[in-house]
């Protein structure tokens, strides 16, 4: 950390402009030696730089496939941890500011997990033979790897169905973490019962839950959530539809059931801009999801006279992702012209085995 302050101290003076040219020079020099993938999320003066953007998904696919030697993840860190997993042992993958983390993946530890899973065995008897454990992809690479050691699998907002179908075919029950809202409405599209989706607290002995309302569960929801989906209400929705009935709502499935079912589409970011890119000129939209993306998206379609609104009148954006900033970018950038890693995400060979193994069972599964 002490190594990112002084990033930040050494580049604090220098001009806006001065920091893109650098980061384009030594970009220039690098060549192909390095690939910037950039979040969706990811601020707008970062983002501009990104090889590669997208959402989870999408960029796990890429840090499979990648043949540059240095991954440098704009994003946060469990992206660059998975970027470290799936690619080649001699490929090195970097996050350029280390406190870039995800509130989401911090509400699930390895240890609040395993003490679930030792009191649903209580319950259920084996649970290797009655669950099957799916960790969202926001979640540390030690998590990945207890569902690799316990039959389970990874999913992300673009192939939750798939997964939870995959994951059924295995066991009758399902324990999803860390994001229940994501779970649930996953579940719930797919025609399971809101009384078969059971909510697991993680701060209460046995999830705070009863052994019969466990046994009649088919999904049991960590109760994590995204502090950024979390702020979108159902009434920012009445709002719009009074003010622009013709209008259409988009959101993200991290969003609260009633937001979901307030709106006309539920999907991934990628399927937001794809679902946005495609609407018709003159469409009005409000989207449920991250500020960056949707301050990207309004710009981006202006030109074509649609109109793109932020769901929520609070601003709110991934504060964890905003830590990275061109400075930070700069400041590995031209460590590497000289050299040098920094901020290199390393995953232990043992719990990368068994993250690999989830990451690849969701990969298969995906459409």
């Amino acid at each position: 950390m002490a190594a990112n302050a002084l990033a930040l101290q050494q580049f604090a003076d220098i001009d806006e402009a001065e920091i893109e040219t650098r980061i384009r020079a030594a970009r220039e020099k690098l060549g192909e030696r390095v690939v910037i993938l950039g979040h969706h999320y990811q601020r707008e003066e970062v983002f501009r730089h990104a090889d590669i953007s997208g959402d989870s998904l999408k960029l796990s696919r890429y840090a499979a496939q990648s043949k540059a030697e240095y991954i440098v993840f704009c994003g946060v860190h469990f992206m660059a941890e998975v970027a470290d997993i799936l690619s080649r042992p001699e490929q090195i993958s970097i996050l350029p500011d280390l406190a870039a983390g995800c509130s989401m993946a911090d509400m699930a530890n390895l240890a609040k997990v395993e003490r679930a899973w030792r009191e649903l065995n209580e319950v259920l008897g084996d649970a290797d033979q009655a669950i099957t454990p799916v960790t969202y992809i926001n979640s540390a690479a030690d998590l990945k790897a207890f569902c690799g050691r316990h039959g389970g699998i990874v999913c992300t907002s673009s192939n939750a169905k798939q997964v939870l179908n995959w994951s059924f075919a295995q066991r009758e029950k399902v324990l999803f973490f860390p994001d229940q809202h994501l779970g649930r409405n996953t579940g719930y599209g797919m025609g399971i019962p809101l009384d078969e989706m059971v909510t697991w607290d993680f701060t209460q002995p046995m999830g705070g839950l009863t052994a019969e309302q466990i046994k009649q569960a088919k999904i049991i929801l960590w109760k994590g959530f995204c502090s950024v989906h979390q702020m979108f209400q159902p009434q920012h929705i009445d709002a719009f539809r009074a003010k622009y009935p013709e209008g259409k709502v988009i959101s993200h499935p991290e969003c609260s059931f009633e937001v979901c079912q307030k709106s006309d589409y539920v999907g991934s970011t990628e399927y937001i801009v794809r679902t946005i890119t495609a609407a018709e000129s003159g469409s009005r939209w409000l989207v449920g999801t991250e500020l960056n993306l949707v301050n990207r998206l309004a710009e981006r379609f202006k030109a074509e006279g649609k109109h793109v609104h932020f769901m929520s009148p609070t601003i709110c954006m991934c504060s964890t992702m905003f830590r990275i900033n061109p400075q930070h970018l700069l400041w590995v950038l031209e460590n590497l012209v000289e050299g040098k890693v920094v901020n290199q995400i390393k995953v232990p060979p043992e719990e990368a085995r068994y993250a690999r193994i989830t990451l690849e069972r969701m990969l298969e599964v995906s459409p």
